[in-house]
């Protein structure tokens, strides 16, 4: 439908506004260099996309007091001016600013019109502003998007480690404030999954996270934060500590906490351990929530993970063989016979004091407690892997049976 003609007065008011609107955009960027820092303090290329929509703003209100049934577009149009520009480098805040002083500028200008142009002003400002906060909401919601697909992307990349060069540009795009050591917690999903709560959770405590939903499995890459604003809680928690304040953000299940690496770069050793854990956890029955992934070694082991066994030989077999063959003897000894200090001293024709030293020993040099029963089979699990890949144990001929 056409817009109704308008009224000679109106029509008389059109002309001069049309004349005078080159002097209230120039007017209008002379007062936005004066009164606002941030315009004044702009590089060239900013003040001129900024001084467009500014010039927008006054075309779309000559068009808009024209036809007022105009509104739902022509306050859109202003920000089409440099949308991408505008979003960039000015804040919403500073946009009603910009309005602000924008409609200051014209209303002095039409002070000797008649009081409907300055009731058209103030409408027409209103409308700009909701414009203005719908553009940005908009814009924040692509964001949003976009960090929640690009969060994934980083995610999925550490957890199947094929990182490449682009990694460090990715995570720093996310606004990534972790430094020092990272960790990966692998749980499951809960039902009704906050995503914003954990990520308030994991700020009170001092740690950054990267989040990533895998259907029923939820990862977190954790990293520690530095402690701004926050009294009450201490720098640097142990990451056991933190899985335990993240804890209530998972679903019930097992949750399992991967071995702390350098940097985030590196977070990919820390999930494939974790990831492992997650697999078998269900095999130590009574396994804590969280619980280490190094805590789950010979479960891991026994599934098959070439980086369980590694660890468990290069952790506690090669320690203690390389630091004497009598502490191998002795643990093995001692587990075979049932971690007996009477039947271990017997077999080994030594003082029951003897094998308490050298088990305590044992303890010193690998950090492991034989006389637990979990820690006993971490070790006998190590030294079964690292009989199995000595030269001593490939020559060892088969042992024979009932004379067959």
């Amino acid at each position: 439908m056409a817009a109704a003609t308008p009224s000679p007065q109106k029509a008389e008011t059109l002309v001069w506004l049309r004349r005078i609107s080159g002097d209230l955009a120039t007017a209008t960027i002379q007062r936005l260099d004066d009164t606002l820092p941030w315009y004044a303090d702009m590089p060239p290329a900013r003040r001129s996309a900024v001084g467009l929509v500014a010039q927008a703003g006054i075309t779309s209100f000559i068009q808009w007091y024209e036809d007022p049934e105009s509104t739902p577009w022509i306050a859109a149009d202003i920000f089409a001016a440099a949308p991408r520009e505008l979003l960039r480098s000015v804040s919403l805040q500073q946009t009603l600013q910009l309005i602000r002083v924008t409609v200051g500028v014209t209303e002095e200008r039409v002070a000797g019109k008649d009081a409907d142009v300055r009731e058209a002003i103030l409408l027409y400002s209103r409308d700009v502003a909701f414009a203005a906060a719908d553009v940005y909401a908009r814009a924040a919601e692509a964001r949003g998007l976009w960090d929640a697909r690009l969060e994934a992307l980083v995610v999925d990349s550490i957890l199947t480690g094929e990182a490449d060069e682009e990694l460090p540009s990715r995570i720093a795009a996310l606004g990534w404030h972790g430094h020092g050591e990272v960790s990966v917690l692998v749980g499951t999903t809960p039902p009704h999954f906050d995503v914003d709560q954990l990520r308030r959770v994991a700020r009170k405590h001092g740690v950054d996270v990267l989040i990533g939903v895998q259907g029923s499995r939820l990862v977190l890459v954790v990293g520690r934060t530095d402690a701004v604003g926050r009294e009450d809680t201490p720098v640097d928690l142990p990451f056991v500590e933190i899985a335990k304040r993240l804890e209530p953000g998972f679903g019930a299940g097992h949750l399992v906490l991967g071995p702390a690496v350098p940097a985030l770069v590196e977070a990919s050793q820390s999930a494939r351990a974790a990831l492992a854990g997650f697999a078998v956890a269900r095999a130590w029955r009574n396994a804590p929530r969280p619980v280490e992934a190094d805590d789950l070694l010979p479960e891991r082991a026994l599934a098959g993970d070439p980086l369980a066994k590694q660890t468990l030989v290069e952790r506690i077999y090669r320690p203690l063989h390389a630091h004497s063959t009598d502490l191998v003897a002795t643990l093995w000894s001692y587990l075979d016979n049932g971690r007996s200090l009477e039947a271990t001293a017997r077999e080994l024709f030594v003082h029951p004091n003897t094998v308490r030293y050298r088990l305590k020993r044992v303890s010193e040099v690998i950090g492991w407690d034989a006389t637990g029963p979990r820690e006993a089979l971490i070790l006998q699990t190590a030294l079964i892997l690292g009989s199995i890949g000595t030269d001593a144990a490939r020559r060892r001929p088969p042992l024979r049976r009932g004379g067959h």
